[in-house]
């Protein structure tokens, strides 16, 4: 007796990509978008109340994106092999798990009233946000059409900025007090000074609080829905896999995805430095700010990249990738020039503004580098080690945290501005492979399917 054969809404081509989106399962990866980006955005607000609470340097507090990052960094080559040997389901359940864990370990950190301990917390977090990265964003380029996979990474990631915009809310109400915590602390006896930091610390837990219920409804979400496999197969049908030493064998000659990896440590290099360090220039160059007044340049940063993600998500459709993003970084960089320049509040609002023109930069980064790899039995490790580049957002926002401690933070930003422009020169070398705006891409996509279909 021969079992029945599974059948799905999708159709599953031999290169790993479908013949169309299901649309609940994208939605649930998608999802996972947020997640990553309310971590990421809680970092910016833990940075601030750090640096008051244990008194730390500029430079110190970058130790938060280094352990943040810095976990990425580490496990995104387990992950890949991880999701090599399983699916890349089971990538995303584990990473789900892990960033659970990293949420908890916060509550004990709390009591203790340390750095290290939050910084260990962070790290486990960022494990299970490596997993979740290394599997979600190779997975949604592949959740369809080829043709439509930057695009496709794109409106995933407007969830994204929606995250981000949810972190900084939980942190500017539910940790953030009406006040300026270093100048309150500054006018206590340091035994009161002391007491009052800790309970400063307690009140980080309550955005995690909510975050551990989203986990736990998303990893049965998970568990209990069916998703393809998205991996490349043989002429008989089954998954066709490659080893760890093959894959790097292969990607050692490929020039253009090196090239890349490296946009990409850049890119987020200036990123995590901008959202670093926004409220930190605001309260300096304007003491009289309470926290919760920094934490609204935050707001307006996020507020403007969510934006930025739609706008650009329309016009990728319409223009050429590479010459849009070379604008944005350009655009990117001119106002970074204007935050170092200017000795006005117009300063804080350029940082701010700059988020209009960083949204597509890492997706599509992302996605170009993943196509330059077309034999698709190495793609989950060639994702892990894009993934890897976040570490440039553990390296250069230490950098900078440096160079404001010698000088002073509105010049720190000087950093950034040279690493946007950096990118903007590698979009512009890419623009050579990128000679077919989207309509022709797809006309052309529509042409190869009449060929291919067979006749009646």
């Amino acid at each position: 007796m021969t079992s029945k054969k599974e059948t799905h809404p999708w159709i599953e081509l031999p290169d790993g990509y479908l013949n169309r989106t299901p649309v609940f399962q994208f939605i649930l990866v998608s999802v996972l978008f947020a997640m990553w980006a309310i971590a990421s955005s809680l970092n910016d607000i833990l940075i601030t109340q750090f640096k008051a609470v244990f008194n730390l340097s500029d430079l110190a507090t970058a130790f938060v994106q280094s352990a943040f990052y810095g976990g990425y960094f580490i496990i995104a080559i387990p992950a890949s092999l991880f999701i090599k040997k399983s699916s890349y389901k089971m990538g995303i359940i584990a990473g789900l798990a892990c960033f659970a864990a990293g949420c908890f370990i916060f509550f004990p950190a709390s009591t203790m009233a340390t750095y290290a301990p939050f910084l260990f917390a962070i790290f486990v977090e960022a494990i299970g946000l490596s997993f979740l990265e290394t599997s979600a964003d190779t997975y949604a380029t592949l959740l369809g059409p080829k043709r439509l996979g930057t695009v496709r990474l794109n409106v995933a990631q407007v969830m994204n900025a929606f995250g981000l915009i949810v972190g900084i809310l939980l942190g500017k109400y539910l940790v953030f007090q009406n006040s300026n915590l270093k100048t309150e602390m500054a006018k206590m006896a340091p035994a009161a000074a002391h007491a009052y930091g800790v309970q400063q610390l307690g009140r980080t837990l309550a955005p995690y609080k909510y975050v551990l219920i989203v986990l736990v409804l998303l990893i049965i979400a998970f568990a209990v829905t069916k998703f393809p496999s998205a991996r490349p197969k043989t002429a008989v049908g089954t998954v066709d896999r490659a080893t760890f030493g093959e894959t790097i064998t292969y990607l050692l000659h490929n020039r253009r995805y090196w090239g890349g990896v490296a946009s990409q440590f850049i890119y987020i290099g200036a990123q995590t430095g901008i959202w670093s360090f926004t409220m930190r220039l605001a309260l300096n160059m304007f003491p009289d700010f309470t926290d919760r007044d920094a934490s609204d340049f935050m707001l307006w940063s996020y507020g403007l990249f969510l934006v930025g993600r739609f706008i650009a998500s329309y016009l990728l459709t319409k223009f050429r990738e590479t010459r849009l993003l070379a604008v944005y970084m350009v655009l990117g960089t001119i106002m970074l020039i204007g935050t170092v320049s200017l000795h006005s509040i117009a300063a804080v609002w350029m940082a701010a503004g700059v988020s209009l023109f960083l949204g597509p930069g890492w997706p599509t980064i992302y996605s170009r580098t993943l196509e330059t790899v077309e034999n698709r039995r190495y793609t989950e490790t060639a994702g892990a080690i894009i993934v890897m580049a976040i570490v440039g957002g553990a390296v250069l926002p230490m950098l900078q945290g440096a160079l404001s401690d010698a000088t002073n933070m509105q010049l720190s930003f000087i950093l950034p501005a040279i690493e946007l422009f950096i990118v903007a020169m590698y979009f512009c070398t890419e623009m050579k492979h990128d000679k077919k705006t989207p309509k022709q891409k797809r006309i052309e996509a529509e042409r190869e399917v009449v060929v291919e279909s067979p006749t009646v």
